[in-house]
């Protein structure tokens, strides 16, 4: 499977946003289910530590990274930096206590995941979250440095993710608590359909789809975001992005000029932007406009979601703007 890039700070990935939604929804279940059967799901130390080629990549990078941030160390035998560089990675796997799983990949025999990666040389470090790969660090870099990306990464995880990591026991057996298959639950059917539309750029599929959903369940934050994700998607399709620029400078009053335009702004990532061109049309506008350009915000803080600080600053700043 061909990874794709995330970043931990910067633009949106509505692609990104849609697969933290599915693994929180995902880790949330496996927790339960592993609850439900009265287990604890606890791993090994020295399960935090493990060796992944091509043939394991999905189920061992891919798959586990629904559940706990993988880190993924390149290395070679002939590679004399990575001999410094993979037993401070191993060491600090253990000492985060299962907020990450290290996999170390052999480049001599994984060419082909190499070359997915796109890297250029060794010791190269990339992490994998919910799906979603991003570089880490290239060289032996020191300690510290490495700590201060790992807390970063922990972190994203955590807030954005919902990824709290594995359960460590030192008394457990190695390989004693393998990845627990999910049982499907009552709207999964519906959200992959939903997913499945969206991938074939059928929009006003999708959109249907997650409005099933939340037919019946009006809280399933999934099929919200989904729909909210969806209709953005849908709304800047047919638009001429010249066009929609060239009104909106031309209109700083226009409420309909200014929302075509926040709504680029977001799909090309530029998600201050999006959210601060609303805020001043709010300022300047009163009535129905007003109310219109503070719904169409209120829906692009659930494309970003609601954790994300720049939701939460953007939710401030609408506040004043507002009283």
């Amino acid at each position: 499977m061909q990874p794709r890039n995330m970043s931990m700070s910067g633009v949106v990935d509505l692609a990104a946003v849609k697969a933290a939604q599915e693994a929180k929804a995902k880790a949330e279940q496996t927790r339960a289910e592993t609850a439900r059967q009265g287990g604890t799901g606890a791993v090994s130390p020295a399960d935090l530590v493990i060796d992944v080629d091509e043939a394991g990549f999905e189920r061992d990078v891919l798959q586990r990274s629904a559940e706990v941030p993988v880190v993924i160390d390149f290395w070679a035998e002939w590679c004399q930096p990575c001999k410094q560089l993979s037993p401070v990675l191993e060491r600090l796997a253990v000492e985060y206590n299962g907020r990450f799983l290290l996999a170390k990949i052999d480049v001599d025999a994984n060419q082909m995941l190499m070359q997915q990666f796109g890297i250029q040389g060794i010791p190269a470090v990339f992490a994998v979250v919910a799906g979603q790969a991003l570089p880490l660090f290239q060289g032996a870099a020191g300690e510290e440095q490495i700590r201060q990306t790992l807390d970063q990464l922990v972190q994203v995880a955590e807030e954005r993710f919902g990824l709290t990591g594995l359960t460590v026991d030192p008394d457990a057996e190695p390989g004693a608590a393998p990845p627990q298959e999910v049982p499907a639950g009552p709207y999964d059917a519906l959200l992959e359909a939903a997913v499945q539309a969206l991938d074939a750029g059928d929009l006003a599929g999708a959109v249907q789809a997650y409005k099933n959903v939340l037919s019946d369940d009006p809280a399933n934050t999934e099929a919200k975001l989904g729909l909210a994700q969806a209709e953005l998607l849908q709304r800047v399709q047919d638009m001429d992005p010249q066009r929609v620029r060239k009104d909106a400078a031309e209109k700083p009053g226009d409420a309909d000029a200014q929302i075509a335009a926040a709504d680029l702004d977001l799909v090309g990532g530029h998600v201050e932007d999006a959210f601060a061109r609303l805020i001043d049309t709010v300022r300047r506008t009163a009535g129905d406009d007003r109310d219109t350009v503070r719904r169409r915000l209120l829906e692009l803080f659930e494309v970003v979601g609601p954790e994300d600080p720049r939701v939460v600053g953007a939710r401030r700043a609408l506040a004043r703007a507002l009283f």
